[in-house]
């Protein structure tokens, strides 16, 4: 859709020009840019090596590893949406960005974003229902009960931004408007326009509010019944059992609200624009590359199986000895 220009003139979309890091020296774009290039190998080699390891490995192919296949796939899409964008303005100066491609990037963004949040949540009732109601965790969480849930959780995500992006692409900028950050976000779209931004801005906020709150307040519920079956276990064995099937998630969900909590923060606080970016910035990349960190290391399953593909005469040697 065409954007009508706040100077009157209607010579088609406008062009978008990401400033970055505003007090940023140039001299630092090039250190700046290696370290994102490798916080993006890292997110897309960890989440790739989970998702081979589930795919191979017949054991792991269990409701909730076919839940954490969504999460890493999730992952490598969520940061392909901003990083490789930003690695280019960092390194060749690329700062423009067509009307429909910022439109779509941040499309995406707050998809994505919002997809991860509920496949948190799907999680977190897969855990519900196999240390509460163990005993109807094969009925309930068949493989077509898990596609129709992690399906659902995608295809809310999708829908939910809709209006947001309908009303972005009916606001009017300037030919090229300057906007904010490294990526287009949606609050640096509303900035950036000379239309009346209230209505988008209170939008943004309700978005936020049910991609935030209502998913978090889910996970806490969840948990509150875990923790209640939990404490009824007599034994300590079984108490540390089930909080160990818990714990990976639980510190992926504490990851993803931190985050969220630093932008949230970051915009909130009377700070200057760069700390807002990279608030922003910071939660488009911690998330994405502890996941596959907190999965590998805190997961014996799934650590096991990674080291028999990256290291499999390691492995073997090891059970050759008996350890």
């Amino acid at each position: 859709m065409e954007a009508t220009t706040c100077n009157g003139s209607v010579d088609g979309s406008p062009v978008f020009y990401l400033v970055g890091i505003p007090s940023l020296p140039e001299s630092f774009f090039l250190p700046v840019f290696f370290i994102f290039l490798l916080f993006y190998i890292l997110i897309i080699l960890g989440n790739a090596l989970i998702l081979v390891a589930v795919v191979a490995e017949p054991s792991l192919h269990k409701p909730m590893y076919f839940f954490l296949t969504n999460l890493s796939t999730l992952d490598i899409l969520f940061t392909t949406t901003t990083v490789p964008k930003m690695l280019s303005l960092f390194l060749l100066g690329d700062r423009f960005l067509s009307f429909p491609a910022c439109l779509l990037q941040m499309y995406l963004f707050q998809s994505f974003t919002c997809s991860e949040a509920f496949i948190l949540v799907v999680m977190a009732y897969d855990r519900y229902v196999a240390i509460c109601r163990p005993l109807h965790y094969p009925v309930h969480m068949t493989p077509q009960n898990n596609a129709i849930l992690a399906a659902s959780a995608w295809l809310t995500a999708l829908l939910l931004p809709v209006p947001a992006a309908v009303k972005i692409s009916q606001m009017a900028y300037n030919n090229i408007a300057l906007i904010y950050h490294c990526f287009c976000d949606h609050l640096a779209l509303v900035q950036a326009s000379c239309s009346d931004t209230t209505p988008q801005t209170l939008m943004g906020f309700c978005i936020a509010m049910v991609v935030s709150f209502l998913p978090l307040l889910l996970v806490l519920l969840s948990y509150a019944h875990i923790l209640a079956s939990v404490l009824r276990i007599r034994s300590r064995e079984g108490r540390s059992k089930a909080f160990s099937t818990c714990s990976s998630h639980l510190l992926v969900v504490g990851t993803y609200y931190s985050s969220i909590a630093i932008a949230y923060v970051a915009y909130r606080a009377e700070l200057p624009p760069d700390f807002h970016i990279m608030g922003n910035v910071a939660y488009s990349i911690l998330t994405p590359i502890l996941n596959p960190l907190i999965y590998t290391l805190r997961n014996k399953d799934v650590k096991a199986v990674i080291t028999k593909i990256a290291c499999p005469k390691t492995l073997s040697e090891i059970r050759a000895l008996g350890l």
